[in-house]
């Protein structure tokens, strides 16, 4: 996937991570950030546990938002 993809992917999924994660967000740009380190970390975990959801964009998406809701969650309770 090339960066621009990736950056385009990584923003949609964290606003969807922050529509998920309600009262978790950093403001739309912090939850954009969130959902690119989200991209980066879910494109290379969920393959190596051999989970595949989808094909194509749609599969960069879905593992791009579980990502972030993952940061945004793990992040929500460091802040606590």
């Amino acid at each position: 996937m090339s960066i621009i993809a990736a950056l385009i992917i990584g923003g949609i999924a964290g606003w969807l991570a922050g529509l998920i994660v309600r009262g978790a967000g950093f403001g739309l740009i912090g939850n954009i950030v969130v959902g690119i380190i989200g991209a980066l970390l879910a494109g290379w975990l969920l393959p190596q546990l051999g989970v595949n959801l989808g094909v194509g964009w749609v599969r960069d998406i879905i593992n791009a938002t579980i990502g972030a809701v993952i940061i945004l969650v793990i992040l929500s309770l460091i802040r606590r």
